[in-house]
């Protein structure tokens, strides 16, 4: 049997979607399936590195962090013990627009993760906790600056969206963070943290109107505030710049070619054009530089942001085979533009993103992102069986329509090299 066949999956039986809009403009939605064995948690906060100000860079991690370090009702020990009595599994995770903070629990414990979770959303913002927690961002910037990988894709976004704030940082700089001030904190909490620029997102099992009782008595204290985000023209242009590190041992080369907006239908057909290209272990880029033995890792994807997205392609290599790595890459991707893809090739990728739709609805907290941050885009949603049929009616005809604009000729290739690579 066709592998793409979910038009009747036990993932969507017995599952029914809840949504509503609480008066002080809290989203509030829920995946509710009886037969789940857990439930998931997880407050959606539409903001992240691009919404930042350059004198706030940075800023949107590091007040990850201080959400964890205490409310006025609750220190930095209570949250922590709070959520290992409920055996939860809980973390957060900051990117270029979103900042995300989830759970799981067994569903008895779902009103109490529900409520700890909303006090967090407050944070007190200590002087003396905001002082201590400055260092260890301080640190995690020192450790990256040590991870070449990290730095390659941060440095190539940021030459690539040329001022644009899509290339912000998320971590920010040793100098912003340690600038920064619990004041200006504060200021960008009450700014980006209004319940209009949030979705609280649950999946599992759970009683829907007594979940959204409970939402609306802790919740009514906040007040609505206007949260927008600029949308400012991108135009990319294709270019090339390589950069020696003295920390990089190894060639990293990151190659970004427009791809397609969260909102744009297309983006579907994009995951499928970004899997024939370099999906691990059966790929073009696969075949042509990992099995000739010129590069340790390659991997392309697409990544969809809001009103922009991006092709990424990466690799890894000997500095000895960096142009090798770079001539056949190129090929590579005139070949593709040139001649198309292959109806066996959107067959196999098409099955293969199938699978990963399948393991998306296992279990509650998996099915958590894709349920919250899909809203946060779109505002709509979307059944696990009606994204495979998306995937299942996309014919070798959408896949080669996105090469008619020859997206990878548009690119921009940036090199992270070992400073004797350079010489």
């Amino acid at each position: 049997m066709n592998p793409m066949k979910l038009k009747a999956t036990p993932m969507d039986t017995g599952v029914e979607f809840k949504e509503t809009r609480l008066d002080n403009g809290l989203t509030v939605i829920a995946e509710v399936n009886p037969a789940a064995r857990s439930v998931a948690v997880g407050y959606f906060v539409k903001t992240g590195s691009r919404d930042e100000r350059p004198e706030e860079s940075g800023v949107s991690h590091f007040l990850e962090h201080m959400l964890f370090k205490g409310t006025p009702t609750r220190d930095a020990i209570e949250i922590n013990l709070e959520f290992d009595r409920m055996g939860a599994q809980s973390n957060a995770f900051t990117t270029e627009e979103n900042t995300v903070y989830h759970g799981a629990v067994l569903p008895e414990f779902g009103p109490r993760l529900l409520e700890l979770l909303t006090d967090m959303m407050r944070p007190a913002l200590r002087q003396e906790d905001f002082d201590t927690e400055k260092q260890v961002i301080l640190e995690e910037i020192a450790l990256y600056a040590d991870r070449p990988q990290f730095m390659a894709f941060d440095w190539a976004r940021a030459r690539y969206f040329r001022g644009h704030s899509l290339g912000n940082s998320v971590l920010g700089t040793a100098q912003s963070v340690g600038a920064l001030t619990r004041e200006q904190m504060a200021d960008y909490h009450a700014r980006r943290y209004s319940p209009a620029n949030m979705v609280l997102a649950l999946a599992g099992q759970l009683d829907w109107e007594a979940t959204l009782e409970q939402v609306r008595v802790l919740t009514h204290p906040w007040r609505p505030v206007s949260a927008g985000r600029e949308y400012a023209p991108f135009q990319p242009q294709p270019g090339e710049f390589r950069q020696p590190y003295p920390k990089a041992t190894q060639s990293y080369l990151v190659h970004l070619a427009p791809g397609f907006a969260a909102q744009d239908e297309r983006r579907y057909a994009a995951s499928v054009l970004a899997s024939i290209l370099g999906a691990e272990g059966n790929s073009r880029l696969h075949w042509a530089l990992v099995d000739s033995g010129l590069v340790e890792s390659v991997n392309a994807s697409h990544d969809e942001n809001d009103g922009v997205g991006l092709f990424y392609i990466f690799a890894q290599t000997d500095p000895a085979n960096e142009e090798r790595v770079v001539e056949v890459l190129r090929r590579e991707l005139e070949r593709l533009e040139r001649e198309g893809v292959r109806p066996e090739e959107v067959e196999r990728a098409k099955n293969k993103i199938a699978t990963g739709i399948v393991f998306a609805g296992e279990t509650p907290m998996s099915r958590l992102f894709n349920l919250g941050l899909s809203y946060v885009y779109t505002g709509r949603y979307e059944t696990l069986s009606e994204m495979a049929r998306k995937y299942e009616a996309l014919t070798v005809a959408d896949v080669n329509a996105l090469l008619e604009a020859r997206p990878f000729s548009q690119g921009f290739l940036y090199r992270l090299v070992p400073p004797e690579a350079d010489s």
